[in-house]
């Protein structure tokens, strides 16, 4: 196990340092730069500003010094909002964004898991075909849309949330709901599927045939087997959540990360843009080792690390 997490640690390693280089390079490839929009700036101040942010220097040594600035966990100056970090910016923005991100990813489990698993047991029948109907309009139907639609008859029309902000528990509902409609009704219909498959092995069979009472056999044998499979993907979304939603949060007036990343991109801030992806590959890579980690609690027969003949 030792071996694997060393292993797995120097790959996440990798990995992060090739996102820094590929975003850094992609984003002074793009034409312009930070200050391109202050039109009316003498070109002395400009120059002043390019050196104050060491952007007359070569690429190479602006490289090594961000690339140096990350691995020490400073993420460099905001060139939009004076005397802010990019850092201060993420610490800002993530308080919401985590609480919005981990009640919708609640939501996702607490939901789509006994949904899915109220189709898998009525299989054919009128539970199914309501929860299957329900699932499939939540995964056609794009977020921003059901913020949309959510925001119209919820806020507008019966009044029962906020229109925007999250100043009480009430205006929580209408993100979070948003939020979690794509990937609950997609947990939903990965655990039917996957139950229903998991009931048709042999060892569900066998389970049937020695006399164990229903719910053993749906809880000890089947739900735990088929769960590997909505393990997978719960990582990224998890990753997806926690990390915010840029639509979402611009909808709702959220002054979360995806905001940042909006307002970062329409800034043309480079460092925020880079260190907003960063940071996201950092979670998305923690909760898929995560992930890894918790096949373990699901089939003690998988052994990471071992090798085989």
């Amino acid at each position: 196990m030792i071996a694997y997490l060393a292993q797995r640690l120097a790959l996440m390693l990798a990995t992060l340092f090739a996102i820094i280089t590929l975003t850094f390079f992609l984003m002074h490839a793009v034409p312009g730069g930070p200050f391109v929009s202050d039109k009316m700036m003498a070109p002395e101040i400009a120059a002043a500003i390019n050196a104050k942010f060491h952007l007359d220097e070569p690429l190479w040594q602006q490289y090594l010094a961000y690339l140096g600035g990350v691995f020490t966990f400073d993420l460099g100056p905001s060139f939009k909002y004076p005397g802010m970090s990019v850092n201060q910016m993420i610490a800002s923005g993530l308080p919401t964004t985590a609480k919005v991100g981990l009640l919708a990813l609640l939501s996702v489990i607490a939901l789509g898991v006994p949904l899915g698993v109220v189709a898998a047991l009525n299989r054919n029948r009128w539970p199914d075909t309501a929860v299957m109907a329900i699932a499939t309009i939540g995964v056609a139907i794009p977020s921003y849309v059901i913020a949309t639609l959510a925001l119209y008859v919820f806020a507008m029309r019966l009044k029962l949330v906020p229109t925007f902000g999250i100043d009480d528990w009430r205006g929580y509902f209408l993100p979070v709901f948003a939020l979690s409609g794509f990937w609950l009704s997609y947990v939903a219909r990965l655990t039917r599927s996957s139950l229903i498959e998991t009931m048709l092995t042999d060892y569900m069979t066998t389970a049937r045939a020695k006399g164990l009472r229903p719910g053993q056999i749906l809880f000890k044998h089947g739900l735990r087997n088929s769960l590997i499979p909505l393990v997978t993907v719960i990582g990224p979304v998890a990753a997806n959540l926690l990390t915010g939603s840029f639509v979402i949060e611009q909808i709702f007036a959220l002054p979360g990360i995806g905001r940042h990343f909006v307002l970062a991109i329409t800034n043309r801030d480079y460092t925020a843009i880079m260190g907003i992806t960063i940071f996201y590959a950092v979670v998305l890579m923690v909760m898929i080792l995560l992930v890894d980690l918790a096949y373990l609690a699901l089939d003690p027969r998988i052994k990471f690390g071992a090798r085989h003949p």
